[in-house]
């Protein structure tokens, strides 16, 4: 296929998911309820309602940094404790809202070369910086950036005509119902009743809310939007937990017009531009407060004001109404719940059980909001802005490769094709290196021209443990769905993903195989410049090219005598003192390169081993948890571990690594991060625990009882590989196993 071609594709592809949700919908639903048994069918085991009931998450204030979100994978709306975001400015952002500030004067993308690199003795230029252009530097890491769509919430008036603020309100109670996917907040304004429903539609890019209230009539109470211009260049990789600039007016315009019944609001940001419309209760009418500002109030009469927001590229047709959101969140979280993997714990009487289902049932509720979208998730999701909105291709793994042992494929499909819309880029950036196939960038977005584009920086541009991802991610499709049809809906990813991984490894006069120098290790902590055959890298090289192998021979083909040759001469995984290490030849590993990500487990944990003896993986398993400080830990470390321990045959461990004191979880059930400067959520952590349970539960290849729940089958009773026996009773059903 050709560049032109995938562009087309990619247009075309732009323009469905902006004017086709509502048949999105409707098909997620239909596979939903074909997946795997839920309450309702013969032979099920969970009752699911029961079990995320249990986990219902309930407020009596805002916490000023972490809202509340309701969501439908691709657009989210995040909440104070009124329901709206009336005194907390929380984000509403989509994974198609974006801005591109304009370049440094004087300047094209093309002036950016880079800087050599001594690669295999060739002159490579990577992108790790350029001393000549900082500003564009910058500028590239920076651009496109995603866009706070705008703020919706309550103007609340006190008696006297005053604003009122959230220490006015009293009777507070808000409750988020994962079942429904509905946001019900209840408070009193000087003893007036006030209640919000909140909901998202599953298929349109809509935010709806229903309030009641006598202060409505009263004229004290209205719904206000607000929107803020974008991020511009110089501003934090971490914009949280506020995105947009909201003293900027002169910078950006909006406009008010009429489509018949519905008003839509225009607003323009340089070259970015949307609209929102919106579909109000029957009187209610629309102003503009100040012509300088870009806020406008929505007034009502009686006791009701409903307004739902409909957030689009393009003046849209019709918007919903709320009570349709309402009802269209009702309809679809359940059959959401029903479908794929459940887990009860409930039987069991070690007393930790119900945190680490809450964790699981929130978990699931909040991936579902923010990381099943067309294009991979960046770190925070659809909270804030970390990174600059840009995803990061190396946690693809981390956040949507559980969606596969969760059998939840319909919200996984929905961005898998992004190997595919990348290809054309990674085929030039491979080329341009010297180096056949594609090579994957770590840092990009697919907005417009930027597309596949990579983010300039050392750890972005040497990293390389994201090159194997596609070809772990067709084989989990495989097992899921084999077949000739899955077979050529990858066979060009897997080849190209191959042939790149073949090339960048280097034969040695001495016949074997290396991996770098340049190279960044997955820990990122290592001097790329002298970093040689990194554990965790060459393990998952010789995966990769192992399934790949395995492809071609499904296919019908003959093995590639090129990939045999790198895969039989490949160094072996470097061992210091009867340990895995970081990378070959690495010095004082245990005391000063035992930061960030413990890489040495990696390659039996995450992966199924290739290449690991496992009596030297043991020792480094008790290396790795004697001398490697779990305050330098990342949170999706921690599943990492997990499945590591589940895997040496060590359940409690893996248990106990679920629940570790520095793997949080808020009171709403979002990860945090685990380590200062990076902002929670950190929701890799999130797909990292559903990824580990489901294996915990399902098994892997070579577990002790045999991969369980192929196919959605549920396990012998009580099975669960990765789970001790004494105190826990694990339910499960519909689980995958890990490969």
């Amino acid at each position: 296929m050709t560049d032109q071609q995938h562009s087309r594709r990619t247009v075309i592809k732009g323009i469905a998911a902006a004017t086709s949700a509502t048949l999105m919908s409707r098909i997620l639903e239909a596979e939903a309820a074909a997946a795997a048994p839920g309450t309702d069918r013969p032979g099920a085991r969970v009752d699911r309602a029961a079990v995320v009931a249990r986990h219902r998450v309930v407020r009596h204030d805002s916490d000023p940094e972490l809202p509340t979100q309701v969501g439908n994978g691709r657009f989210a709306f995040g909440a104070d404790v009124t329901g709206l975001q009336t005194f907390v400015p929380f984000n509403t952002l989509s994974d198609w809202g974006w801005h591109v500030d304009a370049l440094p004067p004087g300047k094209r993308i093309s002036d950016y070369r880079g800087t050599i690199w001594d690669t295999y003795g060739r002159d490579v230029y990577y992108w790790t910086d350029d001393d000549a252009e900082p500003e564009l530097h910058n500028w590239l890491r920076e651009n496109p950036h995603r866009v706070n769509l705008g703020r919706i919430g309550l103007r609340l008036l006190r008696e006297d005509g005053s604003e009122a603020v959230e220490s006015d309100l009293t009777d507070v109670v808000q409750e988020l119902d994962p079942w429904t996917g509905l946001l019900r907040s209840r408070f009193r304004l000087e003893g007036h009743a006030i209640t919000v429903l909140t909901a998202c539609h599953p298929g349109q890019d809509v935010v709806a809310a229903r309030v009641e209230s006598d202060l409505v009539g009263l004229g004290r109470l209205a719904v206000f939007l607000d929107f803020p211009y974008a991020t511009t260049a110089g501003r934090s990789k971490f914009e949280a937990p506020y995105v947009g600039l909201w003293d900027r007016p002169e910078l950006h315009s909006t406009a008010l017009s009429r489509r018949g019944r519905t008003a839509v609001v225009t607003h323009t940001m340089d070259a970015t531009r949307y609209r929102v419309g919106l579909a109000l209760s029957p009187g209610a009418e629309i102003v503009r407060c100040d012509p300088g500002r870009h806020r406008y109030e929505v007034t009502g009469r009686g006791n009701r004001l409903d307004v739902a927001a409909l957030f689009a590229p393009a003046a849209p047709d019709r918007v919903p109404t709320a009570a349709e959101v309402v009802h269209q969140s009702a309809a679809w979280w359940p059959r959401y719940w029903r479908s794929g993997g459940a887990i009860d714990l409930s039987a069991s009487t070690d007393p930790r059980w119900r945190e680490l289902e809450r964790r699981v049932v929130l978990s699931q509720y909040h991936l579902a909001v923010n990381d099943a979208g067309n294009d991979p998730a960046q770190e925070s999701g659809l909270v804030n802005n970390g990174w600059y909105g840009k995803f990061h291709m190396e946690m693809y793994w981390w956040h949507a490769f559980q969606y596969a042992l969760w059998n939840r494929w319909p919200l996984l499909n929905r961005s898998v094709d992004v190997y595919e819309r990348l290809l054309p880029t990674a085929r030039r950036l491979a080329r341009s290196q010297g180096f056949h196939g594609a090579r994957w960038p770590k840092m990009t977005t697919t907005h417009g021209d930027a597309i596949g584009r990579e983010s300039p920086g050392t750890p972005t541009c040497l990293l390389i443990w994201q090159q194997p991802h596609p070809v772990f991610l067709a084989e989990l499709d495989h097992q899921a769905h084999p077949g000739r049809r899955t077979l050529l809906k990858w066979r060009e990813v897997v080849h190209d993903t191959a042939e790149f991984m073949a090339s960048f490894a280097h034969r040695e006069e001495s016949g074997r195989f290396v991996i770098g120098p340049p190279i960044m290790c997955c820990n990122e902590r290592n001097p790329p410049a002298e970093t040689l055959n990194p554990a965790f890298e060459l393990s998952y090289w010789r995966f990769g090219l192992r399934i790949a192998q395995r492809w071609r021979e499904r296919l019908g083909l003959r093995r590639d005598p090129r990939w045999d040759e790198v895969l039989d001469g490949l160094a072996p995984l470097p061992v210091e003192d009867g340990v895995y290490v970081l990378y070959e030849g690495v010095q004082n590993m245990w005391t000063e390169h035992n930061t960030n990500h413990p890489d040495p487990v990696a390659p039996f944990g995450m992966l199924p081993g290739d290449g690991v003896d496992v009596g030297i993986m043991r020792a480094t398993t008790r290396k790795v948890r004697e001398t490697w400080p779990v305050s330098n830990l990342y949170s999706w470390d921690f599943p990492l571990l997990a499945m590591n321990a589940a895997r040496l045959g060590d359940p409690g461990t893996a248990v106990d690594y679920l629940l570790h004191e520095r793997f949080g979880f808020t009171d709403t059930g979002l990860p945090a991060s685990g380590k200062s400067g990076v902002p929670s959520p950190y929701f890799p952590a999130a797909g990292g625990l559903l990824y580990a349970v489901a294996m915990m539960c399902a098994g892997w290849g070579d577990s002790p009882e045999g991969p369980q729940g192929v196919r959605g089958r549920p396990g012998p009773a009580g099975s669960a590989p990765g789970f001790p026996d004494e105190g826990w009773v694990v339910r499960w059903e519909g689980l995958a196993p890990a490969l």
